[in-house]
């Protein structure tokens, strides 16, 4: 009785399993269609989204790994090439932070001065920094340097450009150490007896890469000066106050000083005003050449 009983009751059990199963089959198949379609929308939306924003507002991390590609330096003599460093000067004398430097410190405790800006052409075009680096796309700018009249600390301002760089787009280590070993030196030297010394140690650690196309700052600090010998410091920041690069050194006066000519190296690294220009403003010697004259220019 029960066996029979079960015979006609099981075909339309599982014919209602197999009728649900169907109906649930036809109900979930656009439902699951629907449900990738949005998912695929949202992803396509949000891809785009974040490609809009980072083509506009690139993360530096991006930046490092694939970095855009820009043109070379440009020739310094062309016009557009003039008005873009003229500019650059322009935005460096707006400098909040020089700006506030000038305001805020006293007078007759910091001067400022312009290295190489004295320096004949036929001594310029040698010269590293001063000439072969000189240009828009590179070194557009001479260095402008805020010093302690008593030589012990400094603030150092300079441009650096996208044709510095080693990575694309991050600017050589070895261009950083050639701007630690001039201005570290030069506020060293300023410390020894006949104001003429030679790199005998430079220590540097890199914190973070240094991005091209902006102004940097390097902050010079005395650390002793005691007879032949001047050790110095100094940090690089980005105008955020972000510490990239740190460095030391050791400078030494060669025996042999007193037969170099002072006055040309004093050229170089740049000179305090005097007392008529030091009375005009807060010390600074204004106003300083954007572009350095070419040798058409100088005859």
């Amino acid at each position: 009785m029960f066996n029979s009983l079960f015979r006609r009751i099981t075909p339309r059990a599982v014919g209602s399993r197999q009728f649900l199963s169907s109906t649930s089959s036809i109900f979930s198949g656009p439902s699951r269609a629907l449900r990738s379609l949005r998912f695929f929308t949202l992803a396509a939306t949000l891809g785009s989204t974040a490609y809009t924003v980072g083509a506009f507002y690139p993360p530096p991390l991006l930046t490092y790994i694939a970095p855009r590609a820009a043109p070379p330096p440009p020739d310094p003599d062309l016009p557009e090439s003039r008005a873009y460093v003229a500019a650059l000067e322009e935005e460096l004398q707006k400098l909040p932070i020089l700006l506030k430097h000038r305001a805020d410190e006293d007078t007759g405790a910091w001067y400022e001065t312009r290295p190489y800006v004295s320096i004949p052409e036929d001594r310029r075009v040698n010269n590293l920094t001063a000439g072969a680096l000189r240009g828009p796309g590179r070194l557009a700018l001479l260095p402008l340097v805020r010093a302690r009249s008593d030589e012990s600390e400094a603030l150092v301002i300079v441009h650096v450009g996208r044709g510095l760089c080693g990575h694309d787009g991050i600017v050589h280590g070895g261009l950083l150490a050639t701007l630690l070993d001039e201005t570290l030196a030069r506020t060293a030297m300023l410390n020894l007896p006949d104001k003429i010394g030679v790199t005998a140690n430079l220590s540097i650690n890199y914190r973070a890469p240094t991005r091209a196309d902006q102004f940097i700052l390097i902050r010079i600090r005395l650390l002793e000066a005691s007879g032949r010998k001047a050790r110095v410091s100094a940090t690089v920041e980005d105008l955020d106050g972000n510490i990239l690069t740190e460095a030391s050194g050791l400078f030494v006066q060669p025996k042999y000083a007193k037969f170099l000519d002072k006055g040309a190296i004093h050229e170089v690294m740049g000179t305090k005003p005097s007392a008529e220009q030091a009375a005009h403003g807060h010390g600074e010697i204004l106003p300083h050449p954007a572009v350095v004259p070419t040798a058409q220019e100088s005859s």
